[in-house]
C-alpha cells in the first residue's frame, strides 16, 4: 500500500527534505513510500491538498506555517502547544491532524553535541523556528535575550544589539531565514566585530552549508555550526511519529 509523505511552506527551493527521505527509503528499501514537496502560497489550501492526497499519512510544516497552520490542526502535542509552532503533522487513522514539534527534540539533542555549558543565548528571530529554540532553552535553564525586526514584549530589535549584549551571550543562534538560499548575501545585522573565539555561532540554516552569518562569525574566532545535524534528527523524530509501530 502507498504511503505518501510531504512537506508544505513557501517558496520550498531551499528544502532537502525530499531528497533526504528519498535516499533513506531507498536505504531502507521503503518502496512503498514516498515524499513530495507541496508549495503552499497560502496555507487555506492545505485542505485541498489533503483531498488531493488521501493516501498522505504526515507531512513537514516550514517557513511560513508553523504558526498558521495550528488552527487547522485537531490535536497538539503537548510541547508544541507549549512552543506554540508545529513542523510536524500526523494524520491518524481517522484522518484527524496531529501537531509536534520535532524542531524541539532535533534542535535538543544538536545543542548537547555541539557543547553542553552556555551562559547566555542571543536568540535572533520570533517566528516558529525561534519558539522551538526558546523553548530548548529554557528547558536547559539557559538565559536569553531575543531580537527581531519589531520591538515587543521581552524583545529588543536588531540596532539595540551592542558590543554588552555580544559579551554576555556566548550562544548566538539565527532562527530566521536569513543567508538562505538562494537569498545567499543576506545576513542578520548584528555588530560582528564585537564576536570573539568564545562565541559559537549557531545557524539554523542549512543551505548553503556557510553562510555569511557562520563566514562572519569563523573570521572573529568563533565556532560555528550550520542547521543540517538538527534537520536529519528532526527528520528521524518526524518519520518515528508517522510510523509508531517501526520504532
Amino acid at each position: 500500500m502507498k504511503r505518501l509523505y510531504g512537506l508544505i511552506g513557501f517558496p520550498l527551493s531551499h528544502s532537502f527534505s525530499k531528497r533526504y527521505f528519498t535516499e533513506k527509503f531507498v536505504r531502507e528499501n521503503l518502496t512503498e513510500c514516498s515524499y513530495e514537496l507541496f508549495p503552499l502560497d497560502s496555507v487555506k489550501l492545505l485542505p485541498e491538498l489533503l483531498n488531493q492526497h488521501p493516501d498522505l499519512y504526515g507531512f513537514n510544516v516550514t517557513i511560513p506555517y508553523k504558526q498558521a497552520v495550528l488552527p487547522y490542526l485537531d490535536e497538539l502535542d503537548p510541547d508544541a502547544k507549549k512552543v506554540g509552532a508545529v513542523n510536524t503533522v500526523v494524520i491518524d487513522r481517522n484522518s484527524r491532524l496531529v501537531g509536534y514539534n520535532t524542531d524541539v527534540i532535533g534542535f535538543r539533542q544538536s545543542l548537547v553535541q555541539a557543547r553542553d555549558n552556555y551562559h547566555r543565548a542571543l536568540v535572533l528571530g520570533s517566528g516558529g523556528a525561534s519558539k522551538a529554540v526558546t523553548f530548548v532553552l529554557d528547558e536547559k535553564q539557559i538565559p536569553y535575550t531575543l531580537v527581531s525586526r519589531q520591538e515587543g514584549d521581552k524583545r529588543i530589535i536588531y540596532s539595540d544589539v551592542n558590543k554588552d549584549i555580544i559579551s554576555n551571550c556566548d550562544l548566538i543562534i539565527n532562527t530566521t531565514p536569513l543567508g538562505m538560499y538562494p537569498e545567499v548575501d543576506s545576513y542578520p545585522p548584528i555588530p560582528y566585530h564585537f564576536i570573539t573565539e568564545k562565541h559559537l555561532l549557531y545557524d539554523l540554516v542549512y543551505n548553503p552549508p556557510q553562510t555569511l552569518f557562520m563566514i562572519r562569525g569563523k573570521a572573529h574566532g568563533a565556532e560555528v555550526q550550520n542547521g543540517l545535524e538538527m534537520l536529519y534528527l528532526q527528520a528521524e523524530a518526524a518519520w518515528a511519529l508517522w510510523n509508531p509501530d517501526k520504532h
